[in-house]
């Protein structure tokens, strides 16, 4: 019985291992650096620099707005820069799905994938909707109320729209035909809106320095209360709500804090450069400049327009659902809002684009794995895009625009791309402890140049590792206490390694908890009660006795084309700030999370664990000593049912 369930744990915690020794790609390499970057600000900087800017700075942060932006980029950079790293060192397409295959384990890259799926096709079915609305607002809702009159949807419960979005199906469908097409095409069309988008960006910030008043940064009560006498209204009564303390963060720190985690999701998006690995010219250098010059940009973008809105007129007056608009009108240039219109629909597009493009890749990557249906990887060998892939999730996202009413289902992206976040970060960290366990980004950039017929070093085999000149063959040592904190080696070993692996899942749980006591029970510890204090301070120094280990442990030599600075410290506080924004999710939104899941674990346990590629290399030859030797199990090569080509576009 215990040799099953060893048997069985083994099938859940096994890796894949990747061969570079041939580089031949079903994908066309046709993406350029600045087509990525565009493709990540695009998938970035969507609607929510039209609408959210206003919701912050209205009733959170006001002007203070600039800084919840600072706050929630460099949080979502710590992110980024865990995504460059793994983005130039395995340069596959799967994204966070694939990194966590090779390093933490096949159930946790089934549940990145799955969440990964449910995040896209619920992004994609949201933005359509948006573009749809906007361009119905443009209209003056002729659209709305022509379905209203003839389609009415009454169901109970309040799961289906109000109506049906005949609009927004349309547009995912085309925007499907265009991905199915091909990259080229579609990285087209993007730079195109994306480059449209950044233009009216600019122009909004221009005319808000110019057109603003710095006073506006620095209100007084008296100023809200002539605003409240002339508009006739009773508001005096919410002044706290509605107007604070005045200045320039007139709802103080914790009003700042808020407004950057709701900042924060508008910086998702920027992973989906990630996914195009086999498809960028030159992926090691590509996308860890693509994503941190993404994130760059949509920083500069948001925070101008939020400065040049507050500056624009005050705070309190703002109008949440279209604040550019009102902004414009409130300094005399009414016109500018057709300005405003077009970039909107523009971002939106991009934005749309930006959430269908990685799905299919996603999906293809599971179904190569055999983790999902093997026929969803099948290629076009003449578009060279996934083309079943692409059809199936367009289907099923427009089918969501089209019937569902999504606000109720929006907060399950957050989860499936918190979970991606941590679950990179904590890869990285990983996997720059172990001893060889891929080859270093050098030596697969020379490989994919030369596309030779030799052998990388690579973790894991009975016939022994291979290592360069330079690298040291790590030893083989037993465990001992010792070891924690005093390594035997300057090198990473399979001891070391081992350490390192087991530490960070233990510190992932104590952080988990820590972050469910904060969520639940912060007011209780600003308030000092005895119970939540100790257990803080406990789980506190967990951690910081599984930091002090980490750190205690060699750390790899070897060259890497991008890697992440701060090791430990920041993919570990990039796991901390996700799983606490994890934990601010209500528990319905927890609830549905569930029910998908256990579709997905249906999915997993009644075909994937039987149909993986590393089960059937398990079958061929299982070595149940490689789990001992190397945190990497080596799967099954890639399964091909069409054969490509590395063609240009």
């Amino acid at each position: 019985m215990a040799g099953k369930l060893t048997q069985f744990g083994n099938k859940l915690l096994r890796r894949r291992t990747l061969d570079f020794s041939n580089e031949e790609t079903r994908f066309a390499r046709c993406l350029s650096t600045l087509d990525l970057i565009a493709l990540g600000v695009g998938s970035t900087l969507g609607a929510g620099v039209y609408v959210l800017a206003g919701e912050v700075a209205r009733e959170k942060a006001g002007p203070a707005i600039v800084l919840c932006f600072l706050i929630a980029a460099l949080s979502s950079m710590l992110a980024g820069l865990c995504y460059a790293e793994f983005g130039a060192r395995v340069p596959k397409t799967g994204s966070a799905y694939l990194y966590s295959y090779v390093t933490v384990g096949e159930i946790w890259a089934f549940i990145t994938g799955w969440n990964l799926i449910l995040s896209y096709v619920i992004g994609t079915a949201s933005v359509a909707r948006a573009w749809s609305s906007t361009f119905d607002n443009l209209v003056e809702q002729k659209i709305s109320v022509f379905f209203k009159a003839s389609m009415t949807m009454k169901v109970p419960g309040n799961v289906l729209a109000e109506y049906p979005d005949l609009f927004a199906l349309i547009l995912v469908l085309l925007l499907t035909g265009l991905l199915a097409f091909g990259v080229s095409e579609s990285a087209l069309v993007n730079k195109i809106f994306t480059g449209i988008n950044l233009v009216v960006l600019g122009f909004v910030i221009i005319s808000g320095f110019v057109k603003g008043d710095t006073t506006n940064w620095n209100l007084t009560l008296e100023n809200y209360t002539s605003f409240v006498n002339e508009s006739n209204s009773t508001k005096s009564v919410v002044v706290e709500k509605e107007f604070g303390t005045g200045g320039f963060a007139p709802f103080g720190l914790a009003g700042v804090l808020s407004g950057a985690a709701t900042c924060f999701y508008a910086f998702v998006g920027f992973d989906c450069i990630a996914t195009t690995s086999e498809e960028a010219k030159n992926p090691m250098r590509s996308i860890p400049i693509g994503i941190v010059a993404s994130l760059l940009i949509c920083f500069f973008a948001y925070f101008g327009v939020s400065a040049a809105l507050t500056l624009m007129m005050p705070y309190y007056q703002l109008d949440i659902q279209s604040p550019l608009p009102e902004a414009f009108t409130y300094v005399g240039w009414a016109p500018a809002r057709y300005i405003v219109a077009v970039g909107s629909l523009c971002a939106l597009s991009t934005s749309l684009l930006g959430s269908m493009f990685p799905m299919p890749r996603v999906i293809y990557a599971m179904a190569e794995d055999g983790l999902l249906f093997r026929a969803l990887s099948r290629m076009n060998a003449r578009t060279k895009t996934p083309l079943l892939a692409t059809i199936a999730s367009g289907i099923v996202a427009a089918l969501m625009a089209f019937l569902f009413d999504l606000g109720a289902l929006v907060d399950l992206m957050s989860i499936g791309t918190l979970l991606a976040y941590s679950l990179v970060a904590i890869c990285v960290l990983i996997l720059r402890y172990q001893p060889g366990t891929l080859p270093s980004s050098s030596q697969t950039e020379k490989l994919m140049e030369q596309v030779e017929d030799e052998k990388v070093a690579v973790s894991g085999g009975d016939s022994g590792d291979e290592y360069t000149e330079s690298e040291e063959k790590p030893r083989r040592e037993a465990f001992s206490f010792k070891l924690l904190f005093h390594p035997s080696s300057k090198i990473p070993t399979n001891a070391s390694g081992q350490i390192v692996y087991v530490t960070t899942a233990i510190i992932s749980v104590l952080i988990t908890i820590l972050c469910i006591i904060l969520a639940n029970c912060l007011p209780a510890l600003l308030a000092g009660d005895k119970a939540v204090v100790a257990s803080c301070v406990i789980l506190a120094l967990l951690c910081a006795a599984c930091l002090i280990v980490i750190c205690r442990q060699p750390e790899s030599k070897e060259a890497l084309t991008f890697k992440v600075p701060l090791l430990p410290w920041l993919p570990l506080f990039s796991v901390f700030v996700n799983i606490y924004l994890m934990m601010q999710l209500d528990k319905g939104t927890w609830c549905r999370f569930t029910v998908w899941m256990v579709i997905g674990f249906i999915i997993y346990f009644f075909y994937g664990i039987k149909n993986s590629s590393a089960n059937r290399s398990s079958q061929r030859k299982y070595e149940p000593a490689l789990q001992s030797k190397s945190p990497i199990y080596k799967g099954a090569p890639d399964d091909s049912d069409v054969e490509g080509a590395n063609s240009p576009c």
